[in-house]
C-alpha cells in the first residue's frame, strides 16, 4: 500500500508512539490491508482485490538472440508470478489479439514483435484506449522502411511508443550502465541511481523522446557506459549521445523497454546463448516493478 493510500484511511499524520501503536494494532487486526497482490513498489490507484493475469504474445521466428530471450522469458515470468501474485500465459497465436480475448487480461506483453493484421492492430489500440495495460520488449518497437517490418502503423510507432523508426544499434550485445531518469516512478522503486544491465543490443531511434511531453523516460544509458559496443563496424560503437532505453506514455498504461536481445555464439555447430536478459538483479527488479505497476493500477 502506498503512503497516500494509507493516509486516506484517516490515520493521524503526527508522528509519535501513539501513531506507531495504532498502525501496529491495525496491521494485526486487518493484515490483508497491507498485502497487495503484487508487492514490488508503491502503486497509485491500487486495486488489491485479486491477482492479475498476464498474456504474452510472440512470434519466435529467425533471430536466435530473440528466441533465446523468449525461452528465458517463458521460464522467468511464471517463477516471478508465484512470488508476486500474477498468472503468466504466452502464445504465438496472434489471432487471439481480439476484443473478446483481450478483455480477459489485465496486462498484455509483446515479447518480440508487433501484430501485423489490421484487425489485430485495431483490437489492440481499442484495448489500450479503454484502459488496458501493456509491456513491450526490444524488437516489439522495431520499424524500418524498407524492411520486413515497415513503418506502416503510425498510431503505434509515432504516437503510442512515440520513438518513430529504428535508426541504428550497437554491436555486439554488451552490458551498459543504466541511469534512473525518474526516481519517483513506481517502476524505479528501490533501484540505485545507476546500475549495470544484462547484455543487450541497444537501439537508437528516429525521434527525440525528450521533446515529447507525453513521454516519461524511466531509464537511459549513462555516459560512463561509453564506448558502448565492440563492433567490428565503427558505427556499431557509441561514444556519446543520449539514449533512452525504457519509457512510458502518460496517456496509456504502458512501459516499453529496449531489453530483450541475448548475446549469442552463432556456431558452428549450433547457436548457443552467452547471456540472459534476466541476469541483472536491478534490471529484473525494474521489470517486476513495472509489471506490478501495470497490473495493479486502473486508468483514471
Amino acid at each position: 500500500m502506498s503512503r497516500n493510500a494509507f493516509a486516506s484511511r484517516n490515520f493521524p499524520r503526527r508522528a509519535g508512539w501513539s501513531y506507531f501503536l495504532i498502525r501496529m494494532l491495525f496491521a494485526i487486526i486487518f493484515p490483508h490491508f497491507f498485502v497487495p497482490a503484487c508487492s514490488a513498489s508503491p502503486i497509485i490507484e491500487t486495486d488489491i482485490r485479486k491477482p492479475f493475469l498476464v498474456m504474452a504474445f510472440y512470434t519466435g521466428k529467425d533471430e536466435p538472440p530473440h528466441i533465446s530471450f523468449l525461452n528465458d522469458a517463458d521460464r522467468w515470468f511464471p517463477e516471478m508470478g508465484k512470488k508476486h501474485g500474477f498468472t503468466y500465459r504466452s502464445t504465438n497465436d496472434w489471432t487471439r489479439l481480439n476484443k473478446d480475448s483481450l478483455s480477459q487480461y489485465d496486462v498484455v506483453i509483446f515479447l518480440d514483435t508487433r501484430p501485423e493484421a489490421p484487425e489485430q492492430r485495431l483490437a489492440f489500440q481499442r484495448y489500450m484506449e479503454n484502459g488496458g495495460a501493456w509491456m513491450g520488449f526490444h524488437f516489439s518497437g522495431f520499424a524500418l522502411t524498407p524492411s520486413a517490418f515497415n513503418q506502416d502503423w503510425e498510431w503505434y510507432h509515432d504516437y503510442y511508443i512515440a520513438a518513430g523508426q529504428y535508426v541504428s544499434n550497437t554491436w555486439r550485445p554488451t552490458s551498459a550502465i543504466l541511469r534512473v531518469e525518474n526516481k519517483d516512478h513506481p517502476a524505479n522503486d528501490g533501484l540505485p541511481q545507476t546500475f549495470r544491465s544484462a547484455p543487450n543490443e541497444w537501439y537508437r531511434w528516429q525521434k527525440d523522446l525528450r521533446q515529447n511531453p507525453d513521454i516519461d523516460i524511466l531509464l537511459a544509458i549513462d555516459s560512463t557506459s561509453f564506448p558502448l559496443g565492440t563492433g567490428p563496424k565503427p558505427h556499431e560503437i557509441w561514444h556519446e549521445g543520449y539514449y533512452p532505453v525504457a519509457w512510458s506514455n502518460r496517456k496509456f498504461r504502458m512501459v516499453y523497454m529496449n531489453m530483450g536481445h541475448d548475446d549469442m555464439d552463432f556456431g558452428p555447430p549450433e547457436n548457443r546463448a552467452l547471456s540472459s536478459t534476466f541476469s541483472s538483479p536491478e534490471q529484473d527488479q525494474f521489470i517486476i516493478n513495472a509489471l506490478c505497476w501495470l497490473g495493479n493500477t486502473r486508468k483514471k
